[in-house]
C-alpha cells in the first residue's frame, strides 16, 4: 500500500433521480455561449440523448451535436471529433455516452488547441492543459470514465489500447440520473457492470491502493456485486440501476486514487487486436487472473467477503475462495463469454497476445503477483 497518496474528483456531482435538471443551472453558472455535445449514434438513436437536450434547449445557449464516434475508436477516430470541436469554438464540453464518449470528450477538453493532438498524448500524457471544461452523463454504469483522469483509445498500429492519463481531464461536472441507464440493453449493462467491478476489485488490490482508493473502491464493490445482477434482470429495478451508477463512479475514483492491474492490462490487446469490447475482455479475465494472484491478495479477498458477502466462511482462503467463485457466477448468470473461443482466436496468435500484454507496464507494475511473460501466456492459454 502506498503511504503517500491523492485523490482527484470531479468539482461537483449532481445523482439521484432526475439529476439531469441541473444542466440548465451549469450551463448559466458557467456563462456558455457554445456548446459541444459528444455522443454517439446509437445513444442518439435509443433517444437517451433527448433526456439531458431538454434541458440544453431550455437553456438557450448555441450547441452543436457531435456523434461520429464507433464503439471502442481508434486516436485517429477520437481526433476526428476533437477537431469538429476545436473549428465549432466550444466553451464547454456536455459528453453523453458511455466510456468511448467521455473518453473523446475528455481529450478535446485538453485540445482546444493546435500545439498537440491526440498521437503527441500517447507519446507524453503530461503535455495535457484543460482548456474548457465539462460535465459527463455517463449511459452506462460502467466505466467509471466520468471520475477517472483516463482517456482510452485504440492504436490500431500496435494492436493495442492504450491509456491517457493526465489530472487535467478530470470531469468539472457529473450528472449521475438512473433514467439515462433504465433502457440499457441487458448485454450492454452486464459488460460495463463487470467492468465497473473490475475497476473497484483490481484497485482494491492494486500496489498503488492506499486509504483513499480503499474506501471508494470498497463501497463501489459492496454496491456492485450485490446489484448488478437485478440491474441487469429487471428493468424496472431502479434502486439497484442507481446503485450501480454510484458503484461504477466510485470505482472510476479509486482508479484516479490507485490504479487498476493485470486483468485490464491483458484485456487491452483483446481490445485493440479483435476489437472485443473492453467489459467483455475485462469479464473473460478477471476470474484467471484473480486466481492468478490470490496467494498475493488472499487477505484483501478475504475483507471484500467480509464487506460484500457477509456469508458463513471462516477462513481467509475459504473466504478468497468464496469471492473469485462469485465473480465467476456473475459472470456466468450474465452470460458474458468465457473465453475467446467467440471470436476465433487462433492459437497462432498466442505469441503475438502475450508480446502486446506485456507491453501495458503502467498496469502490469499495479499488480501484487508479479507477471512475466510466461504467466501472461498460462493466463491467456486458460480463455483460448
Amino acid at each position: 500500500m502506498l503511504t503517500k497518496y491523492t485523490l482527484g474528483m470531479p468539482n461537483t456531482v449532481f445523482g439521484g433521480e432526475g439529476a439531469r435538471s441541473n444542466i440548465s443551472g451549469v450551463l448559466k453558472n458557467e456563462d456558455v455561449k457554445r456548446l459541444a455535445v459528444f455522443t454517439d449514434k446509437g445513444i442518439q438513436g435509443a433517444g437517451l440523448l433527448d433526456f439531458p437536450m431538454e434541458y440544453v434547449k431550455k437553456s438557450g445557449v448555441d450547441y452543436t451535436i457531435l456523434n461520429d464516434l464507433p464503439p471502442e475508436p481508434s486516436y485517429e477516430q477520437a481526433q476526428k471529433l476533437v477537431d469538429q470541436c476545436r473549428e465549432y469554438g466550444a466553451d464547454f464540453i456536455l459528453a453523453v455516452g458511455g466510456g468511448s464518449v467521455m473518453d473523446t470528450a475528455k481529450l478535446a477538453s485538453v485540445l482546444m488547441t493546435d500545439d498537440y493532438g491526440i498521437k503527441a498524448l500517447l507519446d507524453d500524457p503530461k503535455k495535457a492543459r484543460k482548456y474548457v471544461k465539462t460535465l459527463m452523463v455517463p449511459t452506462t454504469a460502467g466505466t467509471g470514465s466520468e471520475a477517472t483522469p483516463n482517456a482510452i483509445v485504440a492504436v490500431p498500429e500496435k494492436q493495442l489500447k492504450v491509456g491517457i492519463v493526465n489530472n487535467a481531464m478530470i470531469s468539472d461536472y457529473v450528472i449521475l440520473d438512473a433514467v439515462m441507464i433504465k433502457k440499457l440493453p441487458r448485454k450492454i449493462a452486464a459488460a460495463t457492470g463487470i467492468d465497473a467491478l473490475a475497476h473497484c476489485i483490481e484497485c482494491f488490490t492494486s500496489n498503488k491502493a492506499n486509504p483513499f482508493s480503499d474506501t471508494f473502491a470498497l463501497e463501489g464493490l459492496d454496491l456492485i456485486m450485490n446489484n448488478l445482477i437485478p440491474a441487469c434482470d429487471d428493468p424496472e429495478a431502479m434502486s439497484s440501476k442507481l446503485a450501480m451508477q454510484i458503484g461504477s463512479f466510485y470505482g472510476g475514483v479509486a482508479i484516479t486514487a490507485s490504479g487498476t492491474t493485470a486483468v485490464h492490462a491483458l484485456s487491452y490487446p483483446l481490445g485493440g487486436k479483435y476489437h472485443i469490447a473492453h467489459g467483455v475482455s475485462n469479464a473473460i479475465l478477471l476470474v484467471p487472473v484473480m486466481k492468478f494472484n490470490e496467494p498475493e491478495i488472499r487477505p484483501l479477498l478475504a475483507k471484500v467477503y467480509d464487506r460484500c458477502m457477509k456469508g458463513n466462511a471462516s477462513t481467509e482462503e475459504a473466504k478468497s475462495k468464496a469471492v473469485i467463485d462469485r465473480l465467476g457466477e456473475m459472470v456466468e448468470h450474465l452470460d458474458i463469454p468465457k473465453s475467446l473461443k467467440e471470436w476465433n482466436v487462433p492459437d497462432s496468435d498466442l505469441d503475438s497476445l502475450v508480446a502486446s500484454g506485456m507491453e501495458v507496464t503502467r498496469l502490469l507494475n499495479n499488480n501484487r503477483r508479479k507477471v512475466t511473460a510466461e504467466d501472461a501466456r498460462k493466463i491467456y492459454m486458460e480463455i483460448m
